[in-house]
């Protein structure tokens, strides 16, 4: 089964308040920058660089500007679909030969889908790349989309379905946030799609679906590692370059989430959950908006490490939950700000609503102490920075940026940015986008306790 995240913004421990209560702004740490080569072929192909010979390897990644947000209407999960018949067959490949071209060598390949984006990556020996860039190349030209793939992929995404939707407790209630969350965006649908949807899909559906996204011109290359820059660009030529970009416009999505104008909640049952939960959820700026940031800053303020703020108050001292969190889920165009908490036993979700609100409410109105917010910020770049201390981690990096904020260059500039954040901005953002904004509330309660604890 191959990996599906999300991509977001990296979180951290956190510490409970220490010091004075005065804000501060900690000293900015000078940050070498992300240094990278960035150049488009005449078919679209985006590709972008870092040389770094600091270890005899590569990574080879394909980030295809298409996610769940493009699938087709009452077709969810194709995006999910093609990350799985990807590793099939093409022209000049077997099945599975991916596999062999990279663990076979002491290597690894995954990828991931998301809202916005599919990715696939590799990470090799260097002497290697050579033969994953055909390969990657061929994959993007030659996949074979034929019946026998579209059948056995679609049967493992459905069992994956079953898995990680229908027998984890809790897998209901993460895949209901999404379609609870939007009303207009086709970010409403889950990314891993349906058993209905799957099955009702016709080969002609899933061969038009491929010839829509997967061209050179929907596509960002980025290769980090220990390579020869003229040689890489001699390689990307010879295997990218005589691949046609097809006529047709890319179909983008213009559909614009409307602002809430009033709370929303609903109630799910779930037969295996053994204990209540409870999931908030606030619209927020596209991942590109200079505020998601310190919305970053403010969820690992609440809920990041076993110090964190929600962790403290609704699993320590109260003991109401054994879980509570925060995150923020940016995105392309509109993202989602989510609180979420798993009850402990003889607790109801009413109990949690109030305290998790609480707290942000407290976050949000009362200073934060200076050494609690300096030790957010420095554990969150730190996070960061062990991460870009490889080719993959800085290939990551710029692939989060392209694709998610729009420019390469934002993977340096936000850690600026990060750096920069005050406790005026974090209690700006919370204000602002949470509690001077509306909810969607989803009550999640085991089906033999259905009905207990809900608020009215």
């Amino acid at each position: 089964m191959r990996l599906r995240t999300r991509l977001t913004l990296l979180a951290c421990l956190l510490p409970t308040a220490l010091a004075a209560q005065t804000p501060a702004v900690a000293p900015t740490l000078a940050v070498p920058p992300i240094q990278y080569q960035q150049r488009t072929l005449p078919n679209g192909l985006q590709v972008l660089s870092v040389e770094d010979h600091s270890s005899p390897t590569v990574t080879v990644q394909m980030w295809y500007h298409v996610g769940s947000k493009d699938d087709p209407q009452n077709r969810s999960g194709f995006a999910h679909l093609f990350e799985h018949i990807m590793f099939k067959s093409t022209k000049n490949m077997k099945p599975e030969q991916m596999d062999r071209m990279t663990e076979d060598v002491g290597g690894y390949n995954n990828a991931s889908t998301g809202s916005d984006i599919t990715n696939y990556y590799e990470m090799v020996p260097s002497n290697h790349l050579q033969r994953l860039l055909w390969a990657e190349a061929e994959r993007l030209s030659n996949l074979k989309v034929d019946d026998a793939n579209f059948k056995s992929e679609r049967a493992v995404v459905q069992e994956e379905y079953r898995q990680s939707v229908l027998a984890n407790p809790y897998g209901k209630l993460y895949n209901a946030l999404d379609p609870a969350s939007y009303k207009v965006h086709p970010y409403k649908r889950p990314t891993i799609g349906n058993i209905e949807e799957l099955q009702a899909a016709t080969l002609a559906d899933v061969v038009a679906f491929h010839d829509t996204f997967y061209r050179p011109d929907n596509v960002t290359l980025i290769v980090a590692g220990d390579f020869n820059q003229k040689q890489l660009d001699g390689w990307v030529n010879e295997y990218f370059s005589g691949i046609a970009k097809p006529k047709a416009a890319i179909p983008k999505v213009t559909a614009v989430e409307p602002a809430r104008t009033a709370d929303a909640r609903e109630t799910l049952t779930s037969e295996t959950a053994p204990l209540p939960a409870v999931a908030m959820t606030w619209l927020i700026p596209p991942a590109a908006d200079a505020d998601i940031v310190p919305l970053q800053v403010a969820a690992a303020l609440l809920s990041q490490g076993e110090s964190s703020r929600l962790n403290q108050s609704l699993v320590y001292r109260s003991q109401i939950a054994q879980s509570a969190d925060a995150q923020v889920d940016a995105r392309v165009d509109t993202g989602l700000f989510v609180l979420t908490a798993v009850m402990a036993s003889g607790h109801q979700t009413a109990e949690a609503e109030k305290m998790l609100l609480g707290e942000v409410r407290k976050l949000a109105d009362d200073p934060i102490p200076a050494a609690e917010l300096d030790k957010v910020k420095t554990q969150l770049l730190t996070s960061e920075l062990v991460k870009r201390q490889t080719a993959e981690g800085k290939a990551f990096a710029l692939g989060s940026a392209v694709l998610q904020e729009g420019d390469a260059a934002r993977a340096n500039s936000d850690l600026a940015a990060l750096q920069a954040v005050t406790n005026a901005d974090v209690q700006r953002v919370l204000k602002r986008y949470v509690l001077d904004a509306h909810r969607v509330t989803i009550d999640y309660q085991p089906a033999k306790a259905a009905g207990k604890g809900a608020t009215p």
